[in-house]
């Protein structure tokens, strides 16, 4: 025996163990105080919500800025609700631009609605006069590329002399570029300040503003300022939004479609499980235990780094079982091979990984590309799939190079 190789495996097991532990006592319970698992809408139920942007004030080049900012706004604010995992993407129907909200788990749906329209859409804007009948001269506000995306945080303040709540606004490095040129532009002339589309400041500039920093007054009252202070550090919408949908999906739905994924992918295992005991004997039976040495320690890394648990990421898992059984037959032929040829099992093991590993290699650097390419280009259930199949194929090809052959080289093969 070899003894190295025992302490090793025995070592895994060790990790094993501690891995099983961390992830059994609660399996998919999103109500485990240490480490929860994160669970997403198909499975624990929610709000499915779609949000038409109106895009009709902004310039076309802009757009697509636009409405990336909104999706980060909405998930900063839809995280303070404790959603277990929230998912905002954008989406296109037609000339229509939607953002799409998943809360799961939820309870308080509305509250959580109410709250993501209420988030103030605030902008900038400049007096300009129009021709309108007869000649004559009609003053309007015009809308600047000034929004509240480029806010990097607000604060209460009060006036000096008349007490009056206020607030105080910080621009990021491009807003404040932006500010300053706008107030250079606007020496001695209005600048309007637009809070939900409504008028609630307008001072006259001085001279051009080039700190990054500006202060609304209106007549609000303390309880009002506090409000929208908060709104504004949670984010404020570059572009107003309307609720066009609203799906409620139930938790049981998951459950169900979880447990029969899972009863799937236990037979498909217990299939392969059988299949190689019996055309592999003893190493066929090592593969076995190493196969769930490799689900155990898959699942626990899934929960350290804080997957969210989806249908579809339980199916990319699933997948990724399938590819490490794969290493471990290429493995086993090409030992097989080698015991033909009147090598001695030891060597044929070494013989078999050795000659197995390029194909292993490949055919996983193909798959992890994919994967990797599938996540950062997708949203949504994809998305989700994505990680699950890229870390579950990364720790298949950890488990085929050190623990099967652990496995195999404290037990020598005998067939």
């Amino acid at each position: 025996m070899n003894y190295r190789a025992y302490r090793f495996a025995l070592a895994i097991i060790v990790a094993t163990v501690i891995a099983a532990i961390f992830i059994s006592p609660q399996l998919f319970d999103a109500h485990y105080k240490f480490r929860p698992w994160k669970l997403g809408l198909d499975l624990v139920g929610g709000s499915h919500l779609v949000y038409e942007v109106d895009l009709s004030n902004v310039k076309v080049a802009d757009r697509i800025s636009v409405v990336n900012g909104l999706r980060d706004v909405i998930e900063k604010r839809v995280n303070l609700f404790g959603v277990s995992e929230p998912q905002v993407y954008a989406a296109q129907s037609g000339a229509s631009s939607r953002l799409v909200v998943e809360l799961a788990g939820i309870k308080d749906v509305k509250k959580a609605i109410e709250q993501i329209g209420a988030t103030p859409s605030l902008y900038f804007g400049k007096k300009v006069e129009f021709e309108g009948e007869g000649g004559k001269k009609v003053p309007a506000y015009q809308q600047t590329a000034l929004t509240g995306r480029y806010i990097k945080g607000a604060e209460l303040s009060f006036d000096s002399t008349t007490n009056a709540a206020q607030i105080s606004l910080a621009f990021n490095d491009e807003g404040a570029k932006m500010f300053g040129e706008l107030t250079g532009e606007l020496v001695g002339k209005p600048l309007a300040i637009f809070l939900d589309d409504n008028l609630i400041s307008e001072p006259v500039v001085q001279e051009k503003i080039t700190g990054g920093k500006a202060q609304i007054t209106g007549r609000f009252t303390l309880a009002e300022a506090k409000q929208m202070v908060a709104r504004f550090n949670a984010g404020a919408l570059p572009a107003p939004i309307k609720l066009i949908n609203q799906q409620t999906i139930g938790a049981s739905l998951g459950a169900n479609s979880l447990h029969a994924t899972a009863r799937a992918g236990l037979l498909g295992m217990a299939f392969v499980v059988i299949f190689m005991a019996l055309y592999y004997r003893s190493a066929g039976i090592v593969a076995a235990c190493a196969l769930l040495i490799y689900t155990i320690l898959t699942l626990a890394l899934f929960k350290l780094v804080g997957v969210t648990m989806t249908l579809a990421g339980v199916t990319g898992f699933i997948l990724s079982i399938g590819m490490a059984v794969d290493a471990n037959i290429l493995i086993f032929e090409r030992s097989k091979e080698e015991r033909r040829k009147g090598s001695a099992p030891e060597i044929a093991l070494e013989e078999g990984f050795r000659r197995a590993w390029p194909s292993v290699r490949d055919s996983n650097i193909t798959t992890i590309i994919t994967a990797f390419v599938l996540y950062y280009m997708t949203t949504g259930f994809v998305k989700g799939f994505a990680l699950t199949l890229l870390l579950g194929v990364v720790m298949s090809m950890f488990s085929a190079i050190t623990v099967s052959r652990a496995l195999l080289r404290s037990f020598t093969l005998k067939s």
